[in-house]
């Protein structure tokens, strides 16, 4: 079995704190889209929790090439 070529993608925040934000991530070892996504806040003890949601967008590849991320929650700590 050949290891998966990792990659990356664009994440795009629909809704929450980062609603219109995107950044750039990496697929998961399996060549993936990350399920969740943590993001540091302004304030550095807290940070957001986005989950992935159904919304995909292909290029010229068969793996997506952004990914819509839903808001879960704020985490402080």
């Amino acid at each position: 079995m050949s290891p998966v070529e990792k990659g990356s993608y664009t994440a795009k925040f629909t809704d929450g704190p980062l609603e219109g934000k995107t950044i750039r991530t990496d697929f998961t070892s399996a060549g993936e889209p990350q399920a969740r996504l943590t993001i540091p806040a302004a304030a550095s003890s807290k940070q957001y929790l986005y989950r992935r949601s159904s919304g995909l967008e292909y290029g010229d590849s068969d793996r997506p090439s952004a990914v819509d991320y839903r808001y879960v929650e704020a985490i402080v700590g």
